[in-house]
């Protein structure tokens, strides 16, 4: 039985799309540097048109001030997206490390 500071609870965020659907996200890592604040996200539920091969997929979102209010918008720009990327991915292939060093 797993201990209480083992137990594992998914920091979930909603979304809502262009046309005002929901979409549910799990919030896998968060950075914050010079370009501004950033969230990976994973959908908790895969769109039905996506393959099985499709999971390792995420998003990156960037939280912005708008008229006073924090939203998430895309990254747009390519060379943002890819140094945050690798960013995002060499803190995941660092936290797998650890968890298989235990």
């Amino acid at each position: 039985m797993p201990k209480d500071n083992d137990a594992y609870e998914a920091d979930l965020i909603v979304l809502l799309d262009d046309d005002g659907n929901e979409h549910e996200f799990e919030i896998i890592d968060e950075i914050e540097n010079d370009d501004g604040y950033f969230m990976a996200l994973i959908p908790t539920e895969p769109e039905e048109s996506e393959e099985v091969s499709d999971v390792d997929e995420y998003y990156i979102f960037e939280l912005v001030n708008i008229d006073g209010e924090e939203q998430l918008c895309e990254v747009e720009d390519e060379a943002l997206l890819d140094k945050l990327s690798e960013i995002f991915e060499t803190r995941y292939a660092n936290l797998v490390d650890e968890d298989e060093g235990e």
